[in-house]
């Protein structure tokens, strides 16, 4: 960092910290903060919190090696990919991409994460007792071992059922959003949306005080929404609700329901929970937002009833007074109003049941006496449901983790790594997704991926890893494969040629594994839009040498030369063909013109 960046650097701390001192100076409340983080955590630390988060950064230097390349971690094997691969199911939760995705995790986590925790507490009986009774309740063992097995539990679980080969850390930051915003939901809602927001911009003016940005052209790729498990995120948050609402009705506590249905409403749009998408087809995404919004909605008012709803039965009063009335008619057979073996109260006239006798005409006729059956309350229903969804996205995942991968290559040229087989192929079946046929996409029958795919049948393992498109605004890109303890890198590059006005040829070429460069790929010919002395002018790949063809217009013959190397020169069919600052000329009788230049890369 130079001396100026690292003064702006100072200067953000600065600032930050004596804003800080000057609001601690006038806020004043009743009761310090450090006395509140105290009453439910040991020291007021999130002990908990911080072994997770440790966990996580070691699982990224050490498991994936990034201690190695912080920037390029191990990260294929470490996906969920089926129920056939553990390695990937139990590690899946806990790793990451990149540093950008483990960062935003971290800070993710480093904002929910305590809330959840303090929700929780150290002190269960809300420190009643100084001494712990058991190791079950013992401040040490809940913050250090109870809260990080907990973590580690939902994590599996979110890992089990997550749909597609998800990696990261996210689905436990919403688990601790889902468990934390029931209990304190405007906290969670400030915390998430806004602390978190808050502290990665600091991350980033750190990490580069003065940044210089140029307009540039990006690769192309999906949209934003299906590049997010959504899926895996809300079965993360809905597993929280539900833990969140379970402690809420153990401990008799429920909070504010406006609050709450605030705080779930927000947090599900401002989170992309209504994003629900599927492929279509030919790089097309089917995004359902319509129907995300109403689903977004619904479930937040079902939600707050589940956390904050009455005891009151689902059925109201006069229907089931109907109801018992039917079952009474059903039982004996005669009207509600008359009892058998009823006593006259002579002084009054009215007709009373006699318990005694009652039972005594119960027990000769072989019937038990029954208790009433409890009624179902508007809050057990609300909570019902929201164990039916947790359980419907749970088992949407199911049959894809059931996936069974076989090691065949779509082309001939491929290199193989220890139990990987990494190859370039085009239009070729994803075998991962299938295309959803609705509205304009009720004609998509398959998904087709190109570029450099990644197959391992021990591992279960198909991956696009990266896309036709992005090689072709790159020009070359490395994919890291490994295990643990070892990693190794395969680089693949494009070059090519594209004639004027027509399409570009291409070669694609691969290397990796101890193998030597090797061509994996060359598209076919294209013919400039051009004629010089009534010809025409071909580029093509030749068993992975880029030549010219000059054929006479309407003529089958045609004479071949290889494309000369730069300031150099040669001759094909009458032409001459010079090369000049990375475009091919062809030059004839005075004349000049271009026919194909060199494809160039971002």
């Amino acid at each position: 960092m130079d001396p100026i960046a690292a003064a702006v650097a100072g200067l953000v701390v600065v600032a930050l910290l004596g804003s800080a001192a000057i609001v601690r100076r006038l806020h004043r409340p009743d009761r310090p903060w450090a006395g509140i983080a105290r009453a439910r955590l040991v020291m007021g630390v999130p002990w908990g919190s911080l072994v997770v988060i440790v966990a996580v950064c070691v699982v990224y230097l050490f498991v994936q090696d990034g201690i190695t390349d912080p920037s390029n971690p191990v990260a294929v094997p470490y996906r969920a990919w089926s129920y056939f691969y553990p390695l990937g199911m139990l590690t899946a939760s806990f790793s990451h991409v990149g540093p950008t995705h483990l960062v935003g995790n971290v800070l993710g986590a480093a904002v929910a994460a305590p809330i959840a925790e303090y929700a929780w507490g150290h002190y269960p009986d809300d420190r009643e007792a100084e001494a712990a009774e058991s190791w079950r309740t013992d401040p040490w063992v809940r913050a250090l071992v109870g809260f990080p097995l907990t973590v580690f539990a939902v994590g599996l679980v979110t890992s089990l059922f997550a749909l597609g080969p998800v990696i990261g850390f996210s689905g436990l930051v919403f688990a601790f959003a889902g468990f934390a915003i029931v209990h304190y939901p405007i906290v969670t809602l400030v915390g998430v949306l806004g602390v978190q927001g808050a502290l990665l911009t600091i991350f980033r003016a750190l990490q580069r005080p003065i940044n210089v940005y140029v307009a540039e052209p990006s690769p192309p790729g999906p949209p934003t929404w299906a590049t997010i498990a959504i899926q895996g995120h809300a079965l993360g948050f809905f597993i929280g609700v539900v833990l969140g609402i379970a402690l809420l009705r153990r401990r008799g506590t429920r909070p504010d329901p406006l609050h709450l249905w605030i705080a779930v409403l927000l947090f599900g749009f401002a989170k992309s929970l209504w994003a629900i998408y599927w492929f279509g087809g030919d790089d097309t995404f089917v995004l359902f937002r319509g129907p995300g919004v109403v689903v977004v909605a619904v479930l937040a008012i079902v939600i707050t009833l589940a956390a904050t709803g009455s005891e009151r039965p689902i059925v109201p009063r006069r229907f089931r007074k109907r109801i018992r009335a039917s079952e009474a008619r059903s039982s004996d057979g005669s009207s509600p109003g008359t009892r058998p073996l009823e006593m006259v109260d002579g002084r009054s006239g009215r007709a009373d049941a006699n318990p005694r006798l009652e039972r005594i005409v119960e027990i000769a006729r072989g019937a038990r006496t029954s208790e009433p059956t409890p009624e179902l309350s508007r809050r057990r229903a609300a909570f019902l449901i929201v164990l039916v969804v947790t359980a419907v996205l749970a088992g949407l995942a199911v049959p894809a983790n059931l996936l069974l991968v076989e090691d065949d290559p779509s082309s001939e040229t491929h290199v193989d790594i220890q139990g990987y087989t990494v190859e370039y192929a085009e239009n070729v079946e994803n075998e991962l997704v299938s295309p959803v046929a609705v509205g304009p996409f009720d004609d998509a029958v398959s998904l087709e991926s190109s570029g450099v795919i990644v197959r391992s049948d021990q591992r279960q393992i198909w991956l696009e890893a990266v896309t036709s498109r992005r090689l072709e605004f790159t020009g070359e890109e490395t994919v890291h494969l490994g295990g643990p303890g070892w990693r190794e890198a395969v680089h693949v590059e494009r070059t090519g040629w594209e004639p004027v006005g027509n399409e570009t040829v291409y070669q694609v070429w691969i290397e990796g594994g101890g193998e030597d460069r090797q061509l994996a790929h060359e598209s076919g010919d294209s013919r400039a839009d051009v004629r010089i002395d009534d010809r025409s002018v071909t580029v093509a790949s030749d068993d992975g040498e880029f030549v010219l063809e000059v054929a006479e217009v309407g003529g089958d013959d045609a004479a071949t030369a290889p494309i000369p190397g730069e300031g150099r020169s040669t001759d094909a069919g009458g032409l001459a063909f010079e090369r000049d600052d990375g475009t091919i000329y062809a030059v004839s009788n005075g004349t000049e013109v271009a026919v194909a230049t060199e494809e160039t890369y971002d």
